[in-house]
């Protein structure tokens, strides 16, 4: 059992910055596909960004709707994946969940929410 523990959400003004961090238990967590959802009241959770497990840094993929704002990075020692998150939208008002993913088992954290608003 991966346990997995999103923190770093909160209240910011539009165009602000926000860094989440997750932290996901184990030993082979360098093995971890790591991904980025959240799910806004009365939607479907989408993606937002999620970064293999290749080497040091692995592949990163994003939405949409938060290229260019929005950067997935990992750090294998801490095992702790990161979204950093710029330029922020009431539109990107959501609760964000962090997956951890290995042999095709997901784990999920509980969420945090990030809330944009004057």
């Amino acid at each position: 059992q991966v346990q997995v523990v999103e923190s770093g959400g909160g209240l910011v003004q539009p165009g602000g910055s926000l860094r989440l961090s997750c932290a996901a238990s184990g030993s082979t967590f360098s093995r971890y596909v790591m991904g980025w959802y959240r799910q806004a009241p009365g939607k479907q959770r989408e993606l937002v960004a999620d970064i293999t497990s290749g080497g040091r840094t692995g592949r990163t993929s994003y939405a949409d709707s938060v290229k260019g704002r929005f950067t997935i990075s990992r750090d294998n020692a801490k095992n702790t994946v990161y979204l950093q998150m710029n330029s922020l939208k009431p539109e990107d008002t959501a609760v964000y969940y962090c997956r951890a993913q290995i042999t095709s088992i997901n784990y999920w954290g509980q969420g945090t929410q990030v809330t944009v608003s004057s």
